[in-house]
This record gives structure tokens, C-alpha cells and sequence, in this order.
């Protein structure tokens, strides 16, 4: 009877916080806001109450470690040399505890991973063009990087692609690769990824896969159960579809497709990309005059059929999330300060405003902690 009790406790438990998981926004902190702010969501209502903050210098992008009790920052100062913050989390409290700094021997940072063994921190240096890779002590926080890898190259727009831009570090499903997207060199580059190594990183024998010139790749996103990897571009607004080859990391294109209106004729800023839970739809936002989410459909084939383009009700949409019960997407507005709930429909994928909003300066990530 006893284990029957206890099996009843942590299912319930499980249940309560999927249902109520802490959501973690990073922004730009040259305004009103103050760093990195903690909410607990109610996926049953779509409504979020704020419980705690913390300071930190322009967090753009946050990463959640697998234990759930570390936060990771890419603090995207504007000086020669960025920093990585490193946090403790308390689920009990919903506060964060900066641990440490520590240099990411990079310019602009702008993104940041950490794998599954939590020994490695994966950082994106937009300015300098380069990667970085930080050996994690045991108490979550970050040593000096025992790696930094850099980029060479340019791209036809000689005003932004006029040097290498590092955009994104993400580990494929088994971790066997990291996906690093460079958005001046119109290429997304491929490394072989080994945690028990003193220098983790080594070129995979297809090291990388070019896109349409010009196009400027952004974020990445692989499909939970397709072995299919979709890009999104800055530059051009577009998503490229991959087969993924699990044995070698190579990408095989298979589709384009933009991500705005056939008749649009305006800059598009490409931002994030998301699929749901189910696999069946995928998600795209648009910056720039543009200001709206695409919605796709997810053939058996892998390819992406248009569905709706749908407004932000805000501006500059640089990040967004699907709540770990696939029923709502929230989209950090950076220029409108809101955070903007929308209700993801179960059998279209259609999206839906709310009329629900989190008031936050300058918000550019979003973050569910699910478990």
C-alpha cells in the first residue's frame, strides 16, 4: 500500500508541474528590464504569475540544464568580449542564484546549449564569428572555455555578411553532432561532439551544408521522430528542409519554402522555429515589417504545406515556446514589451490569440522548464 501511495505522490506531482512548469524569459537589459525573469505558467488557463527575478547583463538567450537546476545565459554585451552566465535554480522557490560569469572568448553572444552529460556549455559568438565550448564544474558552474573554434568566410551581402556570424550551437537527438549555423557564411556546419574529450569538438567528414546565397541561417530544429531537420534563415525569411543521416551527421535538402506571403515584398528577419509535441505541425516567426507567425503542416514525407500566417499583436518576435502540454505558444515581442499567449488548436495546429499577455521589457526568450 505504501508504494501505491508513493506512485499516486510523484505521478500527481509529475502531473502538477506539467501542468504549472516554471517558464524562464531572457532579455535586453539597455532598457527598463532587469535581467532574467521566472514565471509559473498555467497551462490549463494560459495565464502566468511572475515569481522571481534576477539581474543579468542582456541574457538574449537562455538554456535549461537536462537536471533542471542550472540556467544557462548568453549575456550579449555590446563590448569586445561577451560572458556566459551560469545559475543555480530553486524549484522549490522558482529563484535563481548566479553562480558565476565566465568569459565566452567571443564577441555578441547569442546563444547557448548544454548537453544531456551536463559536462559542456555550447556558445555562439555572432560578432566574432566563432564557438565556444566551457567545461561545467560540478557545481553547474562554468569553467574557462577549454575550446574555441573559429570561422572564416563572408557572404554576398557585404553589409551583413561581410564575415563569418555565428548563430546557433545545437545538439543533434543523440548528441553525436553539434549543428552550428552561420549566418554570414550561408552555411550550417556540422561537428562530431564527445563529452569525455579534453577538447569536444572535431569536423565530421561532411562539415557542412550550404544554403541559397545570401539567405543567412538562423536556428534549427529536428523532428522528435523523422530523421528531418528544418532551418530557418534570417536573410530570407525561408525554411530548408533536411534528411538527417544519423550515422554520419550529413543533411540532405529536400525542400524551401518561405515563410511569408507569396505577395510579400518587405524585409522578413527569419527569428525562431519550433515543431509541436506531436510532430504533425511546425512553427516559424518573422521579424522586421513582417511581425506574424507561419504555421505548417508536416507531411508523411517530411515536406511543409503553408497553413496560417497569423499576427503577433506586438513587435519584433525574436523567440517563442510551446508550453510542455502542446496547448498554448508564447512569443517574446522585443520592441512591444509582451509576451503574447496564443492557443494552439489539437487537431489543426492552428493558432489563436488569447487576449492573454506578460508584461516584460524587452523580451527575447523564452523557456519552459517542463520536468
Amino acid at each position: 500500500m505504501r508504494w501505491i501511495i508513493l506512485l499516486l505522490f510523484f505521478v500527481t506531482a509529475s502531473s502538477s508541474f506539467s501542468q504549472n512548469p516554471y517558464l524562464f524569459v531572457g532579455t535586453y537589459t539597455n532598457g527598463k528590464s532587469k535581467g532574467i525573469y521566472v514565471f509559473r505558467f498555467d497551462s490549463s488557463t494560459g495565464t502566468a504569475t511572475e515569481v522571481s527575478t534576477v539581474k543579468a547583463d542582456n541574457p538574449s538567450y537562455l538554456a535549461i540544464a537536462p537536471d533542471g537546476k542550472h540556467i544557462y545565459s548568453a549575456n550579449e554585451s555590446a563590448g569586445p568580449v561577451s560572458s556566459v552566465g551560469a545559475y543555480s535554480f530553486d524549484p522549490a522557490t522558482g529563484r535563481l542564484l548566479l553562480l558565476n560569469n565566465q568569459s565566452s572568448q567571443g564577441s555578441s553572444t547569442c546563444y547557448v546549449s548544454e548537453d544531456k552529460s551536463e559536462k559542456w556549455v555550447m556558445v555562439a559568438n555572432y560578432g566574432s564569428g566563432s564557438l565556444s565550448a566551457l567545461p561545467v564544474n560540478s557545481d553547474g558552474s562554468l569553467a574557462p572555455a577549454a575550446q574555441v573554434i573559429q570561422h572564416y568566410g563572408s557572404g554576398i551581402n557585404k553589409e551583413r555578411q561581410e564575415k563569418p556570424h555565428v548563430h546557433s550551437t545545437i545538439f543533434s537527438p543523440d548528441e553525436k553532432y553539434l549543428y552550428v549555423a552561420d549566418l554570414g557564411t550561408d552555411k550550417e556546419h556540422i561537428y562530431h561532439f564527445d563529452p569525455n574529450q579534453s577538447k569536444p569538438l572535431t569536423e565530421a567528414s561532411d562539415s557542412f551544408v550550404s544554403v541559397m546565397p545570401g539567405s543567412g541561417p538562423r536556428h534549427i530544429v529536428f523532428h522528435p521522430a523523422k530523421p528531418d531537420v528544418y532551418l530557418i534563415s534570417e536573410m530570407s525569411g525561408t525554411i530548408d528542409a533536411f534528411h538527417y543521416h544519423e550515422n554520419s551527421g550529413k543533411l540532405v535538402p529536400f525542400q524551401r519554402i518561405r515563410t511569408t506571403t507569396a505577395n510579400f515584398t518587405g524585409r522578413v528577419d527569419g527569428a525562431d522555429i519550433h515543431i509541436g509535441p506531436d510532430g504533425r505541425f511546425l512553427y516559424a516567426s518573422n521579424r522586421g515589417v513582417s511581425n506574424t507567425l507561419a504555421v505548417f503542416a508536416i507531411g508523411k514525407d517530411g515536406k511543409l504545406t503553408n497553413k496560417q500566417y497569423v499576427s503577433v499583436n506586438g513587435k519584433h518576435p525574436r523567440n517563442f515556446a510551446i508550453d510542455p502540454t502542446g496547448r498554448f505558444l508564447l512569443v517574446a515581442n522585443q520592441d512591444s514589451d509582451n509576451i503574447v499567449v496564443f492557443a494552439i488548436d489539437p487537431v489543426s495546429g492552428l493558432l489563436k490569440a488569447t487576449g492573454k499577455e506578460l508584461s516584460v521589457p524587452n523580451p527575447v526568450c523564452v523557456k519552459f522548464l517542463s520536468q
